[in-house]
């Protein structure tokens, strides 16, 4: 992703995250309950909602496309079932339509509008926001894993993942925390601020990981991808997801406490 970023530039860059975006998008739908009614409300998140929020960001019209999707696309979808009169699950199928563009479209946007925000004598240097943002949620997840194991105390959510606690959580935020104070160098931040952001970002990834394995436990299944690849990688969605929920905490953190306007 960040090498994406860094050669491509920001509208290269952008068309890379709407390709992500489209892939998770899919493999999300794929595993959720749906109906012949429901293609409507899908032909609007694949074709029309997916490019427009990626052109919202590519045109830095960051006010809009912070709320087209919770806003205007929250109520169309649900329009647009309620018109293909089929009842049946009605709240169940459009929550989960709206699950995965929140999740898959919304989220993972925010990625690629790091790439467009203006700091003081930081021109032409976007990209590293990127990898900063993608090394802390990974440091986060693997030190996570590491001190489930070691602490082995009782899960929070026995049902959801046998390896998540609090402490454990704790230790992993921490720790890419921590990372993220070391590599401020490569940001417009200073040590504390950038140790207090990769915190606030790395524990929204793995949380929203957690997230994520609940739902896939709702459908049944251990990887979102239909199986692994022969390097043993899972889908897409499963490598994105902690990026997800950290791209856009991290995206709005930044521009709110350094008060960017675009």
């Amino acid at each position: 992703m960040f090498w994406v970023a860094w050669l491509s530039g920001p509208v290269g860059a952008t068309l890379a995250f709407g390709v992500f975006s489209f892939l998770a998008l899919r493999e999300f739908i794929t595993l959720a309950h749906t109906r012949r009614s429901d293609h409507r409300s899908l032909i609007l998140a694949f074709f029309i909602v997916l490019p427009l929020q990626y052109l919202l960001v590519g045109s830095r019209s960051f006010d809009l496309f912070t709320v087209f999707i919770p806003v205007y696309v929250f109520l169309a979808i649900p329009v647009l079932s309620a018109l293909a009169g089929d009842p049946e699950r009605f709240l169940e199928r459009n929550a989960k339509i709206q699950w995965g563009i929140m999740v898959c479209v919304f989220g993972l946007s925010h990625a690629p509008a790091l790439l467009l925000l203006e700091f003081p004598r930081y021109e032409g240097r976007s990209a590293f926001l990127v990898f900063f943002l993608v090394v802390v949620a990974v440091a986060a997840q693997i030190v996570q894993e590491l001190m489930s194991r070691w602490l082995r105390r009782r899960p929070v959510a026995r049902h959801i993942d046998r390896a998540f606690s609090y402490r454990a959580w704790l230790a992993g935020a921490l720790g890419a925390a921590v990372l993220g104070a070391l590599l401020f160098w490569i940001t417009p931040f200073k040590a504390p601020q950038a140790l207090a952001i990769a915190f606030i970002a790395a524990g929204a990834g793995t949380l929203g990981e957690f997230v994520m394995k609940a739902l896939k436990k709702d459908a049944g299944v251990r990887f979102w991808g239909n199986r692994a690849s022969i390097t043993g990688a899972v889908g897409l969605l499963d490598r994105v997801a902690p990026l997800c929920f950290a791209a856009p905490v991290f995206f709005h953190s930044v521009r709110w406490y350094f008060q960017l306007k675009s």
